[in-house]
């Protein structure tokens, strides 16, 4: 078996089958070497700074093929400068290699208007402010979310969330003043139901319960009833309540006044308590007394003497008070009279 290996025809076989596969392995590597430009390389040029029409020129002139991408606007260079470029600026990369150019775009990006609608007019003008978007004109109109944003408009056109705008674009935004107090009801009976409803948005209450008679609910039927009544006073923003029917008010009483029995019922008032005036308490000096409750005793009248007669001159000395035997005074002890021998 081993004297047949060593045959001189099997070793020729042998021999041939090395050579043709080393001949295949230089001839692979021959073939990438020219299909690749082994050990043929070029420095990437410096085109930072550039515009990026004469940067292509440059690539084109060094066989370097060139990938444009848009940066970050930055108003401290020119547009369509070139600011960044991949692989660095000398490296060396083979012919036809794509070069990535980072160019600095003619202005800023659009930005997408944010949804701020029935947000607080605070929060809103943040979130815009945050993205680029600047405040305008705040206007305000009577709507019952006080303070909220109601429409976002720009050069009076409606601008709706979602849309994009240039970056630093103003904005006007319409805010709501909040529901008033105190205000009429609108006298909506005899209406059709649309009508009804139209009035009621626009006096700023809201459109509460709608009864119709049949299952057609047809916004063309009357208002016969409505609560609260026409003419009452409530805040806007309360809802009121209608009822309609094909037929006209006039027809429907017997269920108007059914309604008003439930809806209009009148409390009894209680007569209004009496009132009392207290009398108004005089003051007087502290040092006065009270009027004695004597009757006074009349004085006599002065005589008028006839002319031609002397008057007795009033005398000028008091008459001695007269003692009363009470007050009289007691007898004096008699002295003792005291020997020492």
């Amino acid at each position: 078996m081993f004297k047949s290996l060593f045959h001189w025809k099997v070793l020729g076989n042998l021999l041939l089958a090395i050579v043709v596969f080393l001949g295949l392995v230089w001839l692979t590597f021959r073939w990438l070497e020219v299909h690749t430009n082994h050990g043929e390389e070029i420095p990437v040029p410096n085109v930072v700074n550039l515009s990026v029409h004469k940067a292509i020129e440059v690539l084109d002139d060094n066989g370097l093929h060139y990938e444009v991408d848009s940066f970050k606007f930055d108003p401290k260079f020119k547009p369509f400068q070139v600011l960044q470029i991949y692989p660095s600026a000398g490296s060396r990369v083979k012919g036809g290699r794509a070069i990535l150019l980072k160019v600095n775009p003619r202005t800023y990006a659009p930005v997408q208007v944010p949804d701020i609608l029935d947000q607080y007019k605070g929060l809103a003008f943040r979130q815009l402010e945050s993205i680029g978007l600047k405040v305008g004109d705040t206007i305000y109109e009577p709507n019952i979310q006080r303070d909220a944003v109601i429409r976002m408009q720009m050069n009076g056109t409606i601008i709706k969330p979602g849309t994009k705008l240039p970056r630093f674009a103003s904005l006007d935004l319409v805010i709501g003043t909040g529901p008033k107090r105190n205000v009429a009801v609108p006298n909506l009976v005899g209406l059709t139901v649309q009508e009804a409803k139209a009035i009621i948005t626009n006096n700023l209450f809201e459109i509460g319960l709608i009864e119709f008679d049949d299952e057609a609910r047809d916004q063309s039927d009357i208002v016969y009833y409505q609560d609260p009544q026409g003419g009452a006073i409530r805040d806007q923003g309360m809802q009121i309540d209608l009822w309609a029917s094909k037929k006209i008010p006039a027809q429907k009483m017997g269920e108007i006044q059914r309604l008003n029995a439930i809806y209009r019922t009148q409390v009894e008032r209680a007569p209004a308590p009496i009132e009392w005036e207290e009398a108004p308490l005089i003051e007087r000096p502290l040092n006065q007394e009270p009027p004695s409750s004597r009757p006074v005793e009349a004085q006599p009248r002065p005589s008028v003497a006839p002319e031609g007669t002397k008057t007795a001159k009033p005398s000028t000395e008091q008459p001695k008070a007269s003692k009363s035997s009470e007050e009289k005074e007691e007898p004096k002890p008699k002295a003792r009279k005291v020997i020492v021998e």
